[in-house]
């Protein structure tokens, strides 16, 4: 082994410290990073310790962060042990950090620091070198086992569960719902508390990553392919690469023209399920407070439901591939990534609504009203609807407007509303008296 003086890069990989028996009564604390201080050169470090000194370095920075190692050991990688658990590097060598020798600090030189932090965008893999989740999905259980590179755009990220083993270890899950242009919705599942923290920084419909080694399995409870963040991982956030940029473009769009909410629409609870009734400042407060969708029953009045506006603001066409809005006259869809661009346009014809309702809390603004659900609430298809007249519409409309209905609704927190919520009606029809009273009787039983 040979000591280095002094290197600088930038974190781009973090594990969770452990600790091992070394002999009885003696233990010994490890956790390992990989630090990047070139397009081309990335190396893993190992930190030993006592439990004081590893818990302590370990905190002290994150993914993201410049670093300067001064007096790290050099050693030889050995891929027969401990570094088959660890990310590939083309370095033949890994660094040591031990308590006796060695120090870790935060890079204090702004010069340094403004050349490393573009690097954090690099993949570590050729950026051509990836599956797309539409590649795993047709492959399926022939990846099962295999550990490999995955470009997606971050869809939903979950909520973090803990958990102890039968042994009383403590662990934690996150999973991560996944998407592109191929596949509406693809589980990553995390078991790493750093990467868990990593994850939940993201923004989701805004958020690209690049999965450099990510383990495929086949899950038997779902019936489809998982991919699961391992020790050898590295993620690339919004990763600087064609590739990634066109995927975020789509992710950007599909994302605004509210695709995404449609294809959530398979993954909602059946009506009949939802039992937990709020009012609109309940379900605004919930949201704030939990990151994933939920659901729920209000019983509030439509304030503003356009029916009588042109009928292209109320019917939508969109492409049956990929969800984009397109003109019939065309006879092709616009979208550049969309996977059937070269065929025959093959479209949808739907109500696509936008309402708020109101009660004495507040207003939940633009919320979706679409499809079948949209035909149940206003007892008509789209095909009545355009041979409907302007006075029929308007009728159409004040059937609603400004009456008490029982709305059944998932909200979504979005990044993209001014509110910082989504809503989608799942069902909507005139409230019944009696259960409107039970319901004020019971709110202000806890008032």
């Amino acid at each position: 082994m040979l000591f280095f003086q002094n290197v600088a890069g930038i974190l781009i990989g973090k594990t969770d410290y452990q600790f091992y028996y070394i002999y009885p009564e003696k233990e010994r604390f490890t956790f390992g990073f990989t630090i990047r201080d070139s397009p081309d050169f990335f190396i893993n470090v190992t930190a030993w310790g006592n439990d004081g000194f590893i818990n302590g370095l370990a905190s002290s920075f994150s993914i993201g962060d410049c670093v300067t190692i001064e007096n790290p050991l050099v050693s030889n990688k050995d891929p027969d042990k401990g570094d088959k658990f660890c990310p590939t590097t083309p370095s033949p060598y890994r660094l040591l950090v031990t308590e006796a020798h060695s120090q870790v600090h935060l890079c204090a030189d702004t010069t340094t620091i403004d050349r490393l932090l573009p690097l954090i965008h690099l993949p570590v893999k050729d950026s051509r070198d990836f599956y797309s989740l539409g590649d795993i999905v047709a492959n399926g259980q022939q990846l099962d086992g295999t550990v490999i590179n995955v470009l997606a755009a971050v869809k939903q990220i979950g909520d973090a569960k803990q958990f102890t083993t039968s042994d009383g270890r403590r662990g934690q899950r996150l999973e991560v719902k996944l998407f592109d242009d191929s596949v509406s919705s693809f589980p990553l599942v995390c078991w790493d508390r750093e990467t868990i923290l990593l994850m939940q920084t993201l923004v989701p419909r805004e958020t690209v990553l690049f999965i450099a080694e990510a383990k495929m399995s086949f899950d038997s409870f779902r019936s489809s392919m998982v991919a699961t963040v391992n020790s050898k991982s590295i993620i690339t956030v919004n990763p600087d690469t064609r590739e990634a940029s066109l995927l975020f473009s789509y992710a950007k769009e599909v994302s605004e023209f509210g695709v995404l909410d449609q294809d959530e629409a398979s993954e909602d609870l059946p009506v009949e399920s939802i039992t937990d009734v709020y009012t609109v400042s309940q379900l605004k407060e919930k949201a704030k407070e939990h990151p994933e969708a939920f659901f729920g029953i209000t019983y509030c009045f439509i304030s503003k439901f356009d029916l009588d506006s042109s009928v292209s603001k109320v019917i939508k066409t969109r492409c049956s591939k990929c969800r984009f809005q397109v003109i019939e006259d065309i006879q092709m869809c616009t979208n550049q990534l969309c996977p059937g661009k070269d065929q025959a346009l093959s479209a949808s014809t739907d109500f696509d609504l936008l309402v708020d309702f109101t009660d004495h809390t507040g207003t939940m603004q633009v919320c979706s009203l679409r499809g079948p659900v949209a035909e149940k609430t206003l007892g008509c298809t789209t095909d009545e609807f355009t041979r409907l007249t302007d006075d029929q519409r308007t009728a159409l409309k004040w059937r609603l407007l400004l009456e008490r209905c029982k709305i059944y609704v998932k909200i979504v927190p979005s990044t993209k509303m001014k509110s910082g919520i989504r809503g989608a009606i799942l069902s909507c029809s005139l409230a019944d008296p009696g259960e409107v009273k039970q319901h004020m009787s019971a709110l202000l039983q806890h008032v």
